[in-house]
């Protein structure tokens, strides 16, 4: 079932039950009231990535304000076993990145630090933050998990092999990446390695090429910034061998 786009979504840490009020932060209730003008009564749905999504009824008090659990509207699904890395860009389109990254069906992402990463100013309280805001507004049910920024060698020499690590080579020797992406499993744990705006070392290039868990893809005939490169390599990957199979 698709999500419902005339309500305001909102995130929540607390557990959903129908009829158990859940008192909302001070940000999401000066919103409601302030922003979208709503009063008692009124209703948003409500998500937890644990209990599905709920209809809520709203209630407000002179400083705060609660949602109750009316309704289930959707089951909570397993979240995306899809893992994203990426050399962070200029804190300009890095909100971008991650906004994507979560509309595509991101289930970790991780800052890699390579060779030629210009950003290494990157925390996860602001990623996260980036990442929740998109979940909230494209109807998934589970916000991606943020992990800590991590160099590539560490996070090369700590892989677990049993997941397929899909690496976007700008200098790959084919330009199109469905006839690579065609023989490997679908379904199973995938990760995406994006490079930085200028690309890999060749050393790094070498090794990742070296690996028996690497697949090297190309991205078509043309050159693409780092940000558009994320969007196109995770379109490829979840129609050929993700969950959009």
């Amino acid at each position: 079932m698709r999500a419902n786009y005339r309500l305001k979504r909102l995130f929540v840490a607390d557990p959903l039950l129908a009829g158990t009020s859940v008192m909302l932060d001070p940000e999401q209730a000066h919103y409601l009231r302030t922003v979208l003008r709503m009063a008692d009564g009124g209703e948003v749905l409500l998500f937890n990535g644990r209990d599905g999504e709920w209809r809520a009824r709203l209630a407000f008090t002179k400083k705060s304000a609660t949602a109750t659990p009316q309704t289930l509207e959707r089951d909570q699904m397993s979240p995306p076993d899809l893992h994203v890395l990426f050399a962070p860009l200029k804190a300009g389109r890095l909100d971008y990145l991650v906004q994507k990254l979560t509309e595509m069906g991101a289930g970790v992402i991780r800052p890699v630090f390579t060779r030629f990463t210009q950003n290494r100013n990157v925390t996860r309280p602001k990623l996260e933050a980036w990442a929740l805001e998109a979940a909230e507004q494209c109807g998934i049910l589970a916000v991606p998990a943020v992990a800590d920024p991590v160099t590539l060698d560490d996070i090369l020499a700590a892989w677990d092999g049993g997941r397929r690590l899909i690496f976007c080579d700008e200098d790959s020797r084919t330009q199109n990446p469905l006839d690579v992406l065609a023989p490997l499993p679908c379904g199973g744990p995938l990760a995406v390695l994006i490079g930085p705006e200028g690309g890999f070392a060749d050393d790094e290039r070498a090794f990742l090429r070296s690996l028996p868990f690497v697949t090297a893809i190309p991205l078509g005939p043309r050159i693409l910034r780092a940000d558009t490169a994320a969007v196109a390599a995770l379109a490829i990957v979840q129609a050929a061998i993700g969950d959009w199979r």
